[in-house]
């Protein structure tokens, strides 16, 4: 059901709707006031009631999360910050950290209490110059009313937060990447255990959270945890809450909402989307940013023997509520919840030719499936357009993806295999289209 609400974009689009008087004049900070009075554990457990899943793509629950840090020891603990969103199709936490970068600095605020941290770093990517500008800003904002140092908001528990920058590199997205970057190593995962919450950055326990999900969390302590999960329609589901919805592609109207959690496809693209662009008919969407399969507008969902899926049974999956379970329950993935739209002036063949040049190029080469797999897809695909591919080589696309799939350290491999599998599986005609007419499509498409 579509339920519109503006916990994180009441102030977008306003001259200073990134200021801190802004943010303070529409009760920012009083969250993190709370928070410094309240025990850990309280802190943690409230969190839980929330049930926020991870909006960087894992959907894993925030609260659970934080109490996987390990008690107060030795060494120091560290919060940090995904903000390299790298992912085709999602551009939802630049919009945070750009035009309300005080709520993702309460929110680490909030998160480093909660992980007994006192120094958080919020990881950028390089080519996101407005968002660091915005980041920097707010910072020198809060050090100068004494918001962050040594006594925050009175209180002895020193808080530092600092901005860095990465490289432009789409694999330091994956979290042990992103530590190894931050450390100035060579940005490649790292095999798991250690999980970083063992040994992330710097040797140290360390929480990975996305953008969005600490943005969120001055909202969870204003409204109590399990009110704010009940705003959810999938709050049965443990997915709780409100959350930005970004839709790109063929559509009237691109951009950023802010719903609870259970909009559809359909609500996503045609009600607040404005439908498909030139009134044509839609030919798929990713749901989540390019790593996710496509789907057809005719696909229906069928799940047997699972009673918690009864009434999703039959439906159109442009009608399945946008939640992290109900996607993974039909064999698909939710990921960053910015769905990419294509109409049917749109050439998939075209479209999965350009994705799997991005995939190759992207790849960090440490995992040889990965490595060699996706150089051979792009190989193949490239056959395909040019008209000298088999419909051998084609079936071939199925092995090859397959044997990338679970067969690496990251889910890098898995990204890039999945929407393969998907586009040669449902655009199955339009791709032997092209081999049997030798790179010549019969369709009079475009490419995206």
């Amino acid at each position: 059901m579509l339920k519109r609400t503006d916990y994180l974009t009441k102030n977008y689009g306003k001259p200073d709707g990134f200021s801190l008087q802004t943010y303070e004049s529409s009760g920012g900070y009083r969250s993190i006031r709370r928070v410094l009075s309240m025990p850990r554990e309280a802190v943690i457990e409230e969190a839980k009631k929330a049930h926020v899943r991870g909006r960087g793509g894992a959907g894993f629950d925030c609260g659970t999360k934080w109490s996987f840090m390990p008690k107060p020891g030795s060494k120091p603990h560290y919060l940090v910050i995904n903000a390299d969103e790298g992912e085709p199709g999602t551009f939802k936490d630049r919009t945070l950290m750009e035009q309300n970068p005080h709520a993702v600095l309460e929110g680490c605020m909030i998160g480093m209490y909660a992980i007994n941290a006192h120094a958080c770093y919020i990881y950028v990517r390089d080519e996101l110059h407005l968002a660091k500008s915005r980041l920097w800003g707010a910072i020198r904002e809060l050090r100068a009313k004494g918001f962050l140092g040594d006594l925050p908001f009175g209180n002895n528990y020193p808080l530092q937060i600092n901005v860095h920058t990465g490289a432009g590199a789409y694999i330091c997205g994956e979290e042990t990447s992103l530590l190894n970057s931050l450390e100035g190593r060579r940005g490649e995962p790292r095999l798991k255990p250690p999980f970083p919450a063992q040994a992330g950055a710097f040797g140290c326990p360390t929480t990975v959270n996305n953008v969005e999900t600490v943005a969120i969390m001055p909202t969870v302590f204003q409204l109590g945890g399990d009110a704010f999960s009940k705003l959810s329609d999938l709050h049965a589901w443990n997915d709780g809450g409100v959350r930005l919805f970004g839709v790109s592609g063929h559509v009237k109207r691109p951009g950023i909402y802010e719903c609870a959690v259970g909009l559809t496809l359909r609500e996503l693209i045609y009600d607040l989307g404005g439908g498909i662009e030139g009134d044509r008919e839609l030919l798929g969407v990713i749901p989540g940013g390019s790593s996710c399969p496509v789907h057809l507008p005719n696909e229906v969902v069928h799940v047997p023997n699972n009673p918690k899926f009864e009434l999703f049974n039959g439906r159109s999956i442009l009608d399945l509520p946008l939640g992290v379970d109900p996607f993974r329950t039909v064999g698909s993935m939710l990921g960053t919840c910015c769905a990419i739209v294509l109409s049917d002036a749109a050439d998939p063949v075209l479209a999965m030719q350009n994705l799997m040049r991005f995939y190759k190029h992207e790849s960090c080469g440490q995992c040889t499936p990965c490595r060699e797999g996706c150089g051979w897809l792009e190989r193949i695909f490239d056959k395909i357009v040019e008209g000298t591919a088999s419909l051998e080589e084609l079936d071939q696309v199925h092995e090859i993806a397959s044997n990338i799939t679970g067969n690496t350290i990251c889910a890098f491999g898995d990204g890039a295999a999945q929407p393969a599998l998907s586009f040669v599986r449902k655009y199955r005609e339009q791709f032997e289209d092209y081999i049997l007419n030798q790179g010549r499509s019969q369709t009079g498409r475009l490419t995206v």
